[in-house]
């Protein structure tokens, strides 16, 4: 652009002075001729750097998943191929699903059998509370018959004082009596008997052999899901939209679940536009500001962008985590640049890049909005530039 503008200004200088003559060309006009176009493409540059900043370090940067089974086993297909589009959900690879299948039918066919444990416990549990209600009952009907027969008793023992009374009957009421205090005692050690056995009884009113049952099934209840789990785990599928790249997984490969050996990288879909700045180039950058890209991977062609955010932070900024005081050294930390996010816009907001695509790129800020058209034209120019192949083989 600045060879364009020389260019366009030397040639109204030779209007001017040469063609037309309408001034002199001596040493104060050429001392002017040649400093003006210095001061104005000087400062015009400069304001340019503030008002609509530029970049000549754009990346594409793309979110990159390490595919790590949950399960281990032998791999028995891989569907997809290398570098090709894949949708959520679509199978990346399938584990052996036998010894998991196998193991979910050993822990299923555990359940009739634990099933019948819990409910004989809770049959038994029942039982027993029939019994000391039975027992309960008991007691009150021998322990009403026994007052009777004490008072019967007593009756019999003054009437055969008296002599109004045969002695037999004051006998046979004696040993009515001995009788019901012997079947009440043995009621008695019954119930205490039964009241024993439900002692044990747990926080819920439960024997300590149906809660014992029921932990055992609820226990294989959760295994059953985690077997479940793991049966569901052998297709592993795309975490998103996107593609695998230098893909190795090959059938008859082991697929181990540790997270330091992935089987595969998958390149998300969704990707970042990052430019470059310097620190003192970011006052007047503010998110949905216009900006323009281009890229190597495409040239003459200029990418519509809006500004997303900023990234307010740089690894100079960042102190290693230890236990000892950082020291200085003998070379100053250099300055560290901010990264500005940009999101494709209008037509080109599903347009797919390639990830680590690099070019260059402005700004264009809500100031100083007649320079714009300037940078433009340098972002153009420049654009048409990629062209080139600058190799010589």
């Amino acid at each position: 652009m600045e060879i364009i503008l020389l260019l366009i200004y030397s040639f109204f200088v030779w209007l001017i002075f040469f063609k037309f003559k309408w001034l002199a060309w001596n040493f104060v006009s050429q001392i002017i001729v040649v400093s003006l176009p210095v001061f104005a493409l000087t400062a015009m540059i400069l304001i340019l750097n503030v008002v609509a900043p530029s970049s000549s370090d754009i990346r594409v940067v793309n979110y990159v998943v390490q595919i790590v089974p949950r399960v281990a086993g032998r791999v028995i297909e891989v569907p997809v191929e290398a570098n090709r589009p894949v949708k959520k959900g679509d199978v990346l690879f399938r584990i052996d699903p036998v010894p998991f299948q196998q193991e979910l039918s050993a822990l299923e066919a555990k359940v009739p059998e634990l099933s019948a444990k819990l409910d004989t416990a809770q049959a038994y549990q029942r039982e027993l509370d029939e019994q000391l209600k039975s027992a309960r009952s008991a007691q009150a009907a021998v322990a009403s018959r026994l007052k009777l027969a004490e008072l019967r008793e007593g009756q019999t023992a003054e009437l055969a004082r008296i002599g109004a009374g045969p002695k037999f009957d004051h006998e046979q009421a004696q040993a009515e009596a001995a009788s019901l205090r012997a079947e009440l005692t043995s009621t008695s050690a019954q119930m205490a008997q039964v009241q024993q056995k439900l002692s044990a009884r747990t926080s819920d009113g439960e024997l300590s052999e149906v809660a014992q049952a029921r932990a055992a099934l609820q226990q294989l209840d959760a295994q059953i899901v985690q077997a479940r789990w793991q049966l569901d785990q052998t297709i592993v599928r795309a975490p998103s939209d996107g593609s695998v790249v230098n893909l190795q997984l090959r059938e008859g490969s082991y697929a181990a679940n540790l997270p330091l050996t992935p089987v595969m990288s998958f390149v998300e879909q969704e990707q970042w536009v990052l430019a470059m700045y310097a620190q003192n180039e970011l006052g007047n950058i503010a998110p949905g500001n216009e900006a323009e890209i281009a890229l190597k991977t495409q040239p003459n062609r200029i990418i519509k962008c809006k500004v997303d955010s900023v990234v307010w932070a740089s690894g100079t900024g960042q102190m290693p985590i230890s236990g000892m005081i950082p020291q200085p050294g003998d070379q100053p930390i250099p300055t560290g640049r901010i990264a500005v996010r940009l999101r494709p816009a209008g037509k080109d907001t599903d347009l797919l890049l390639a990830m680590g695509a690099q070019g260059q790129g402005a700004i264009y800020t809500e100031h100083g909005k007649l320079l714009h058209m300037v940078r433009k034209v340098m972002i153009r120019v420049s654009s048409k530039l990629d062209w080139l192949v600058l190799k010589l083989h």
